[in-house]
C-alpha cells in the first residue's frame, strides 16, 4: 500500500501500486487530461511509471520547466518518426533538446531541401493526430544491438554497443517507430501540437570532424500556440538587429574568411571600441585594479604546469620557434601569475587587484563561431585578484556591485546570476572544490541576490558566478564571472607571507 505524498504536502494512501496516470487522475480530470510526466522522489519518469512503494511526487505539466523539455524531447522521436516515414532510407542518431527546440541528426544519401522540410512538418502533424500511445521498453543491450542492425541503423547500433554487456536499455515505440532513449516521453503523439522545422544544417557524427557529414535539422515546440508566434517573433527581430549585417552595413567592422573567427574593426567600430575600452580602464582605476601587460605566446611548459594543456588542449593554438614549442594564450591567467611572482608578497599586499585588456585566442570549431559573439581571437577585459581565502567573500560582493553599477550604465537591469559548479574533468580535490563553491555562495549571500546552480559546468580550475544578461529582444548572453581558483597559484608556485611568517599558496 504506497504512500503518496504530494508537493502541498498532503498524502494519499492507494491499496496497490500505482502509476503516476492513476496518481494524477486520483487529484482531478483536469490534472489527468495535463499531465505530461512525473517526478518520483526527485526523478523524471513517464505517466506509465509504477510506484510500488511509499514516495514523494510530482505531476508535469506543460506549465513546469521539465514538461515543455519534454514535450521537446518528444517532438524530436515524431521528426525521426517523419523522416523515416518519408525516406526510409534515412538512418537516425541523436536527438535531444536544445535551447528553445531540439534537431536531430540523420544519415542520408542526398541534402534535405527546403521542400523535403515542408513535407516533414506536415507528415509530423499527420502522425500526431493518430494519437500513437509512446510507450517504453526495456531490452536486453545484445538484443537492442541485432535488431538495429537488422534494421540498418547502424548509428544507433553503434551508439548501443558503447554501453556495457548485461546492461539493459530503454527504448521508446511510437505507431511504427521505435528509438533508442532514456525518456521521459509525452504519454501520446497528440500531445505534440505546436512546432515547426526551422533549418538544415552540417554536422559530424559524434561532433568529431574526423566522423561521417550528417545532416541535422532544428525544430522549435512549445505548449502554447501564442509562444510559438511570440518565439518566431523574437526570431524576425533578430533576423532585423544581426549584427553581422548591421556592422558592414554601419561600416563598424566585418569578417571573412581568410580569418575565420577574428574581427576586423573599421575606423568607426574601432572609435566605439576605444571608448568602450577607456570607459573600463576609469572603472579598473577607480575600483583598485592595476593595469598590467602579458605576453600573447608563453612556451608550452608553463601551460603544462597551470593544467591548460591537459584539460583546454584542444582549444588551444599553438607554435614553434627554433625547436621551442609555445601556446598563444586563451586566458590571461597564467601571466597574472606571473607579474604576482616577482618578488615577495606580505599578506598586507592583499588583496592585490590585477586588470588586463589582454588579447587571447582560442581554437573554437568552425561551426560554433558566431559574428563577434563566439570568436576565435578576442579581447577579454579580465581581473585577476590575489587575496586570502577570508577575503573572498568581501571581495565577491564589492565585485556584484560594481559589475551591476557597469550592466547598468549599458542599460542592462535584468541580470540573472547562476553559478557553475565542479565539472568531471578538473583539477583539485573535493575538499578545495567545496571550499571554493561555498566561498562564492557566502559571497552572493552577503549580496542579497538569489542564484541558480549549473552542475558540471564550472571551468577545469574553479567554479564560477555567471551574470547573464538579456539584450533588446529579450535573448539571455552569458557575459561576466567571477571564478575561485585556489589551484592554479599552487601549481605555478604564487606565494604570500602570511602573519605567522610562514609562506601560503591561498
Amino acid at each position: 500500500m504506497p504512500l503518496i505524498t504530494l508537493p502541498d504536502g498532503s498524502k494519499r494512501e492507494y491499496p496497490d501500486a500505482v502509476t503516476v496516470a492513476e496518481v494524477a487522475a486520483s487529484i482531478g480530470a483536469g490534472l489527468a487530461k495535463a499531465a505530461l510526466a512525473g517526478r518520483v522522489d526527485g526523478k523524471l519518469v513517464d505517466t506509465s511509471f509504477l510506484i510500488e512503494r511509499d514516495a514523494e511526487v510530482a505531476i508535469v505539466t506543460d506549465k513546469d520547466a521539465d514538461g515543455l523539455d519534454i514535450i521537446r524531447h518528444s517532438t524530436s522521436h515524431l521528426l525521426a518518426y517523419a523522416v523515416k516515414d518519408l525516406f526510409p532510407e534515412a538512418q537516425v542518431t541523436i536527438g535531444p533538446v536544445i535551447e528553445n527546440g531540439f534537431y536531430y541528426d540523420f544519415a542520408y544519401k542526398r541534402p534535405f531541401t527546403p521542400e523535403d522540410l515542408a513535407a516533414i512538418e506536415k507528415r509530423m502533424a499527420e502522425l500526431a493526430k493518430k494519437d500513437f500511445p509512446v510507450t517504453r521498453e526495456v531490452w536486453s543491450r545484445d538484443k537492442a544491438v541485432e535488431f538495429f542492425k537488422s534494421i540498418g541503423e547502424h548509428y544507433k547500433a553503434e551508439l548501443i554497443t558503447a554501453i556495457p554487456q548485461g546492461e539493459e536499455v530503454s527504448l521508446y515505440r511510437e505507431g511504427d517507430f521505435i528509438d533508442l532513449c532514456r525518456g521521459p516521453h509525452v504519454p501520446s503523439t497528440a500531445r505534440l501540437r505546436i512546432f515547426k522545422l526551422m533549418k538544415v544544417a552540417g554536422a559530424y557524427w559524434r561532433g568529431d570532424q574526423k566522423n561521417e557529414q550528417l545532416q541535422r535539422i532544428y525544430g522549435t515546440a512549445w505548449a502554447k500556440k501564442e509562444e510559438l508566434a511570440a518565439y518566431l517573433h523574437m526570431l524576425e527581430e533578430a533576423e532585423k538587429r544581426d549584427h553581422r549585417k548591421l556592422g558592414r552595413q554601419l561600416d563598424l567592422f566585418h569578417l571573412q574568411e581568410e580569418a575565420p573567427g577574428m574581427v576586423f574593426w573599421h575606423p568607426h567600430g574601432w572609435t566605439v571600441w576605444q571608448e568602450v575600452e577607456q570607459y573600463m580602464r576609469r572603472v579598473y582605476r577607480d575600483n583598485g585594479y592595476q593595469e598590467v601587460r602579458c605576453p600573447q605566446v608563453l612556451d608550452i611548459s608553463l601551460w603544462e604546469k597551470s593544467g591548460h594543456l591537459a584539460h583546454f588542449k584542444d582549444n588551444m593554438f599553438t607554435t614553434t620557434s627554433e625547436n621551442r614549442d609555445y601556446g598563444v594564450k586563451p586566458m590571461n591567467c597564467p601571466g597574472h601569475v606571473q607579474i604576482f611572482n616577482m618578488g615577495v608578497r606580505s599578506y598586507r599586499d592583499l588583496p592585490l587587484r590585477y586588470g588586463e585588456f589582454g588579447s587571447c585566442h582560442r581554437n573554437e570549431p568552425s561551426g560554433a563561431l558566431h559574428g563577434v559573439m563566439r570568436v576565435r581571437g578576442f579581447t577579454q577585459d579580465d581581473g585577476h585578484i590575489f587575496c586570502t581565502e577570508d577575503q573572498i567573500p568581501s571581495e565577491v560582493i564589492a565585485f556584484n556591485v560594481l559589475l551591476r553599477e557597469v550592466y547598468e550604465d549599458f542599460g542592462f537591469t535584468d541580470v540573472a546570476v547562476k553559478i557553475a559548479l565542479r565539472p568531471e574533468g578538473r583539477v583539485g580535490s573535493d575538499e578545495v572544490w567545496d571550499k571554493a563553491e561555498e566561498a562564492l555562495r557566502s559571497g552572493l549571500r552577503a549580496s542579497g541576490l538569489a542564484w541558480t546552480e549549473l552542475p558540471g559546468e564550472g571551468a577545469f580550475y574553479g567554479p564560477k558566478i555567471e551574470f547573464h544578461i538579456k539584450d533588446a529582444i529579450g535573448r539571455s548572453w552569458q557575459c561576466g564571472t567571477v571564478q575561485v581558483d585556489f589551484s592554479m597559484p599552487g601549481r605555478l608556485g604564487a606565494e604570500f607571507v602570511g602573519e605567522d611568517n610562514s609562506r601560503h599558496t591561498r
